[in-house]
């Protein structure tokens, strides 16, 4: 029994065909659906807009580069005070599609890389996450603070009266002679 496609939030397809030996210039904007299915995927409270637009050009050996900018108004919640914080994210984009039967290869340096299946170049899903990668993983409201560590005055006399370790390595500290 095979296991159905997931369902993308931000699905994006372009025939492999699409883009010709000049290149192509593509923008897309989410629809308030697919922001409202993005924000529930990333566990944030909303994103209110979501919009790439990007540059698709031919590379040799049959690859694609894609390059652009990804923007997005998103709303997270203060890891302090659990308070909404509004933020706009403005990420750059580069990926590299392979075509069809190509596997990637693991360049750290390299742009991320997109295999294809069947003609068809599938974008919506590597610009999702790319958006969930520029999210601010601690976000802060304006004035938000860590309250100080408590700590009550026998916990603080028993650190104070709690003797040292002692260093396990102390004894090579002679070394070879």
């Amino acid at each position: 029994m095979t296991t159905p496609d997931p369902v993308l939030e931000f699905s994006r397809t372009l025939p492999w065909g699409a883009i010709g030996p000049e290149g192509r210039r593509q923008a897309w904007t989410a629809t308030p659906a697919e922001c409202a299915a993005l924000a529930k995927r990333f566990d944030i409270p909303a994103i209110h807009a979501f919009s790439v637009e990007l540059q698709l050009e031919h590379e040799r050996g049959g690859t694609i580069r894609c390059r652009g900018q990804l923007k997005a108004q998103v709303v997270q919640s203060c890891v302090v005070t659990l308070e909404p914080v509004e933020q706009a994210v403005e990420e750059a984009v580069d990926l590299r599609i392979l075509p069809p039967g190509r596997d990637a290869t693991d360049d750290p340096e390299g742009p991320d890389e997109i295999e294809t299946e069947r003609g068809s170049i599938e974008l919506g899903e590597p610009l999702a996450e790319q958006l969930s990668l520029a999210l601010d993983p601690y976000p802060r409201a304006p004035g938000a603070v860590l309250p100080e560590a408590d700590l009550d005055d026998e916990e603080d006399a028993a650190a104070a009266e709690a003797p040292a370790r002692p260093n396990p390595f102390a004894v090579l500290k002679g070394g070879k002679k």
